[in-house]
Order: structure tokens, then C-alpha cells, then sequence
């Protein structure tokens, strides 16, 4: 299998880059041969040549050149979608997808226009919280951390579902991007590291669901998951 991640440089906020660690070691240890690819702007990469799709988050400055960049791949990176390719970002990266992102001064960078929705930022907060989300793909919650300064307008298919933590947009209790076999979310952690079952789903997404994988070695994972979920659970409860 061949990983691929895209702008590891300059999109890898929050350590982002352990996402591909931890999918690099489930699938060495469940025994299959696996590679990862870390290409940015100066390469021109043939996406179809990868099992998996990763973009991290970065400044809102990197996130804009970023996109301007990412341009040359919007094509593909339809057809990869469509195809059923499985891709993951990160943090601000699935905002590049839309049809534009306004930033705080007003000014309107074009986007993949892959989709319908519109991105705002703005300087005078960042917005945080604590998070546990829920999805119908997933069995159990997903938890972890948004740090984030934008709000996202017009996405008709949401990852999540906000028990606690931020949405999209300041007034929506729906957070992140699913088509096909493509998750956004702001989730940061790293997302994959904090919720191993999230890990595993993922991982059998790009494998095929016959595989078997490997849970040995997630010990550590799923129990600072459990009191991670216990405890904003707990806390939640509380407001």
C-alpha cells in the first residue's frame, strides 16, 4: 500500500504528521507491506497512484498558498474522491475544498470549488474547545481538540455530529466533510492517535474491509481514549 502526505512541511500543526505514523505501524504490525510518500508544493504528484490521501492543518498564510498549489491536482482529487479513495485532512486543510475562503481582511481566495460551501475567517479570536463528536460510521464517540478561527457555511454533508466542542459554523451542531471515502474534520490530537477505533476504520477503509489488522500495540491508545471519554464526558455533564 502507498500512503501519501501532502504538504507534510508546511500543513503539520498539532503534530499532524502522527497520523501517518500510526497507520504506518497498524499495518506494519498486522504484517502488510506498506509505504509513505511525504511530497509538498515543488512536486507534482500522480495521486491515483495512492491507496491514501493526507493533508494536515496549517496557518491560515500556509493554508492559502496551499490551496493556490493544490489547484493542479483538482481534477484528480475529484476523481479520487469519486472513486472512493480514502483521504483524510485535517484541521483547516478540508476547507481548501469549498468555493472560496474570505479572509479576516476581507479578502476572498479562490477555492477547489469541490464543493458548495464558503469559508469566513476572522483575527480577533481563536476558537477552542475540547470536543467529543459523534458519526454514524463509528460506534463509539471520537474525542479531542478544534482550535480554529474560521466558520463554515453550506456544507450539506457533515462528518460528525457536536455532543461537546464547535461546529462548522458558530450556530451548527454538525462538524466536518464526508463524501464517499473522504473524512475533513477540524479534530485535532492527533486525530487518529486519540481514537484508535477511528485508526482501525480508517486503516480497513484503505486495506479492504477483509483485511485483518493488527490491535495489538493500540493498548496504551484505547485507554487514554477511555479517560479522555470519561472525562469530558463528566465535564459535559457538569455544564
Amino acid at each position: 500500500m502507498k500512503l501519501l502526505h501532502l504538504y507534510y512541511d508546511i500543513m503539520n500543526l498539532y503534530g499532524d504528521y502522527a497520523n501517518i505514523t500510526a497507520l504506518m505501524r497498524l499495518f506494519q504490525r498486522s504484517g502488510l507491506e506498506c509505504t509513505a510518500d511525504r511530497r509538498s508544493m515543488s512536486d507534482n504528484v500522480t495521486l491515483s497512484d495512492y491507496n491514501f490521501i493526507y493533508i494536515g492543518s496549517g496557518t491560515e498564510k500556509n493554508c492559502h498558498v496551499v490551496m493556490a498549489d493544490l489547484q493542479k491536482y483538482k481534477d484528480a482529487l475529484r476523481a479520487a474522491i469519486d472513486n472512493g479513495t480514502p483521504i483524510l485532512m485535517t484541521g483547516n486543510a478540508f476547507e481548501m475544498l469549498g468555493q472560496s475562503i474570505t479572509d479576516a481582511n476581507g479578502t476572498e481566495h479562490k477555492g477547489l470549488e469541490l464543493f458548495d460551501f464558503t469559508v469566513t475567517e476572522q483575527n480577533k479570536t481563536r476558537n477552542t474547545a475540547d470536543a467529543i463528536f459523534t458519526s454514524e460510521l463509528l460506534d463509539k464517540p471520537l474525542v479531542g481538540f478544534i482550535n480554529k478561527c474560521s466558520a463554515i457555511h453550506g456544507i450539506t454533508a457533515p462528518l460528525f455530529t457536536v455532543q461537546m466542542g464547535l461546529g462548522n459554523a458558530p450556530d451548527d451542531v454538525h462538524e466536518g466533510l464526508h463524501d464517499h471515502c473522504l473524512f475533513g474534520t477540524h479534530l485535532t490530537g492527533p486525530v487518529l492517535v486519540k481514537n484508535p477505533h477511528f485508526l482501525l476504520y480508517l486503516a480497513q477503509q484503505i486495506a479492504g474491509e477483509d483485511t485483518l489488522l493488527s490491535e495489538e500495540g493500540l493498548t496504551y491508545e484505547k485507554a487514554a481514549y477511555d479517560i479522555s471519554l470519561r472525562e469530558l464526558s463528566n465535564r459535559n455533564a457538569h455544564h
